[in-house]
């Protein structure tokens, strides 16, 4: 069993996946993509007891990075990190898509980037950095190797489908290559959280996912 507490907040209205980790003996948490209920991550953490070490993006559309500034604000000391490529859409609301929305959202800058072969030593935990492109041009994954393997994977790989490919810097190759030479390459019982949606795993999306079977 994984000795790490994991959390996942749903934000509305795109049932984005924010993600909580901490380890039981520790009282600093990673967030991963908090999205646009970022008074839902607040009031977790705070139920919970916990502060925060870091905040991962797996990439900067908007739905991803909405709670970036309200988590910066209650914790100005937590680094933001997010992919080199995708650095850029964090504070261009055109480029992350909100614009086209109707909204105007801004993220504060990177603090931290990474690229691929990165790894980051944060709250206990050790994630090893995967570039897969794609579905935007810098996403990255965090993968993480406890018994068994988590990949906290974002817009990548879903259960039974795969992020979309038809936003600016999106290429369906690309996405299908990386998923097969970054994630198929893993152990089948690799758990895949996504950046929406339910679980799934890397055995169980080779067998049976209709895009990019193995």
């Amino acid at each position: 069993m994984p000795s790490f507490s994991l959390r996942t907040i749903v934000s509305l209205p795109f049932d984005e996946n924010t993600y909580l980790l901490w380890r039981p003996d520790r009282t600093d948490a990673l967030v991963v993509d908090p999205g646009l209920e970022p008074d839902a991550i607040l009031e977790e953490l705070r139920a919970e007891g916990l502060s925060v070490a870091a905040i991962l993006n797996t990439h900067g559309h908007a739905d991803h990075i909405a709670g970036n500034e309200a988590l910066k604000k209650a914790f100005p000391d937590a680094p933001l990190i997010i992919g080199v490529n995708d650095a850029g859409l964090l504070t261009d609301p055109w480029a992350n898509l909100s614009a086209p929305f109707g909204l105007e959202i801004v993220s504060p800058p990177a603090d931290q980037t990474v690229v691929e072969g990165d790894v980051l030593d944060l709250a206990g935990f050790r994630f090893e950095v995967r570039d897969i492109p794609g579905h935007s041009p810098g996403h990255v994954v965090f993968v993480l190797r406890e018994e068994p393997t988590i990949v906290l994977g974002g817009d990548v790989l879903f259960r039974g489908s795969i992020g979309r490919t038809d936003f600016p810097g999106g290429s369906m190759e690309t996405l299908l290559g990386g998923i097969r030479a970054k994630l198929y390459t893993l152990p089948k019982d690799t758990v895949v959280y996504p950046g929406h949606g339910p679980v799934t795993t890397v055995g169980h999306e080779m067998k049976t996912n209709p895009f990019i079977p193995a």
